[in-house]
């Protein structure tokens, strides 16, 4: 068995955990962008491959390098082992590389001596002009307990449950010598996830954020993985004002993408960085606007809280329907009768038992349960309390529900019925007329665009409606929006036309941009020698 196996495991399609091969296209693109070309003389170049695996990258570097040495007549097999370096944990994998090796280049004496078999995160690394590869996709779940201390020691990043990526990043990014270039195909996901904040603050304080091409949907491996592929490219230099970003669909679009000028950020906030358009000069963000996002109530025992069959066990008057995410489906809004105790009054303090006698009865059956919460163990007195504090008046007011994960086109409006429940999200504020405007606008290609370049959507293709991702978008001020735009916004919601409502959006945006400054939108071709033989 090898050491892959000992110390990750099998996937569930055969593959060993970790082992997502590279398109090949994908492989020459991205050496290219890192500048790694044989029309140049590369015995001077440095370059590194962190988790080499079968080769996917060793083998393109060093047809380069043969290049470059017929073309500079340099000695390949000194260049060889002065400037290529290699490693992976997997031994197995090592040897399938070398036989590719040995088979394509066989002037080259000794292709082992460079490719260390080692945990690369666990040793010492030269200092080199060029980190280029596909780090492991292991998760956090994956990474062998004994192993866990250690990394998190050693590696400032190792933030919250962080895949084993981010200190691949990490680690590779320490190794570059000053103006030095590097580039992964890696997941996405820590852009945009809280595990990667303490990377996110450290590449933008410390490099320089030249390029990132987003995958998702592209064919980048050379197999089916759920991998949310984005091309990345940083160097050792002071960090610019903006860097170059893309969007592709498909691994044939690298030859001919256009990128957008955006933004560099500053820190761990990376949230305008797969923004469509630079928007933060346009709109303001919804809770600018007056609006407040919310989310339904945790009770921390959802059995005891929350039941259908409460009535003549608790006071009526303790009682408010509640609506769940699983009444919100199939673009339908069906309550099946839920209820949710609320043992506070209208100001949101514990109610006093005594007052309530069913209700007393019905939580000293439970006590023993409700009392061995965390919650209740730090302040026994409140033994019956949730974990969030209900008001009872959210309930009559007009707000927009949007279940955390939802397969809806339509998002819905309960003018007063209903207290929402944990999985909900929900908007109050402004008028009703207003929360509809703004109901419609999030239905939107316009929102959902910002929504998907915010988060990841879950399997399905479905959005997360989280209060962190709703606090970022931006729209169009909705007391500026013309009457006659806004009467027709209004009715495409009411009959639910997804196309009139995007053709109503697109007008409103296209009047606010003319009240604006202008954005950072600017389209340039990317400038690559694509080297395809």
């Amino acid at each position: 068995m090898s050491s892959s196996n000992l110390i990750y495991g099998k996937r569930t399609n055969g593959g060993q955990q970790g082992d997502v091969f590279t398109h090949p296209y994908v492989v020459k693109y991205m050496l290219d962008m890192v500048g790694y070309n044989p029309d140049k003389d590369l015995s001077t170049l440095s370059i590194m491959e962190p988790s080499c695996g079968e080769g996917e990258f060793l083998v393109e570097i060093v047809h380069r390098l043969q290049l470059s040495a017929e073309r500079f007549s340099f000695d390949l097999n000194k260049a060889y082992h002065t400037c290529i370096h290699a490693s992976d944990i997997d031994a197995s994998k090592i040897k399938k590389c070398l036989d590719r090796l040995n088979t394509l280049f066989p002037s080259i004496i000794h292709p082992e001596q460079i490719i260390k078999t080692e945990d690369y995160l666990l040793n010492d690394q030269p200092t080199v002009d060029i980190v280029v590869g596909n780090p492991p996709y292991i998760r956090y779940e994956q990474i062998p307990e004994n192993k866990l201390p250690i990394y998190k020691k050693l590696f400032p990043t190792f933030y919250y449950r962080a895949d084993m990526y981010v200190l691949f990043y990490e680690k590779s990014l320490r190794q570059l010598k000053p103006h030095g270039r590097h580039c992964f195909i890696c997941s996405n996901r820590w852009m945009r996830n809280q595990y990667g904040k303490v990377l996110r603050k450290m590449v933008a304080q410390s490099f320089r954020i030249e390029r990132i091409i987003n995958m998702e949907g592209a064919d980048a491996f050379q197999e089916d993985v759920l991998a949310y592929p984005a091309v990345t490219l940083f160097s050792n230099n002071k960090q610019s004002d903006s860097y170059l970003y893309a969007e592709i669909s498909s691994v044939s679009q690298l030859r001919n993408e256009e990128t957008i000028e955006r933004p560099c950020p500053n820190d761990e906030d990376w949230s305008r960085m797969f923004a469509k358009d630079s928007l933060h000069d346009l709109f303001p963000l919804i809770e600018e606007q007056g609006f407040k996002i919310g989310i339904g109530v945790a009770t921390g025992a959802d059995k005891i809280f929350i039941s259908h069959d409460l009535r003549g066990k608790i006071e009526d008057s303790l009682l408010l329907p509640a609506i769940h995410g699983q009444d919100l489906r199939a673009n339908k809004m069906n309550w099946n009768g839920r209820m949710l105790f609320n043992p506070y009054d209208k100001n949101g303090e514990l109610i006093n038992l005594d007052s309530y006698p069913l209700c007393k009865s019905y939580l000293e059956s439970h006590r023993k349960a409700l009392s061995n919460r965390a919650k209740a163990k730090h302040n026994p007195s409140k033994w019956y309390g949730t974990i969030d504090r209900i008001y009872p008046a959210l309930q009559h007011e007009a707000k927009i529900l949007l279940p955390d994960i939802s397969g809806n086109s339509f998002i819905f409006i309960d003018e007063g019925n209903y207290y929402p429940l944990h999985n909900i999200y929900y908007i109050i504020g402004g008028t009703t007329k207003q929360l509809y405007l703004l109901a419609a606008i999030l239905m939107s290609d316009f929102a959902r665009g910002q929504l998907a370049s915010l988060t990841n959507h879950m399997n399905g293709g479905y959005p997360r409606w989280q209060s962190q991702y709703l606090k970022k978008l931006r729209i169009p001020v909705i007391n500026s929006i013309p009457k006659d735009l806004a009467d027709k916004l209004l009715h495409s919601y009411r009959t639910r036309n997804n196309d009139e409502i995007n053709y109503y959006v697109s007008l409103i945006i296209e009047n606010g941009k003319q009240d604006s400054k202008g954005r950072i939108h600017r389209k340039k071709p990317m400038q690559l020698q694509l080297v395809f033989d």
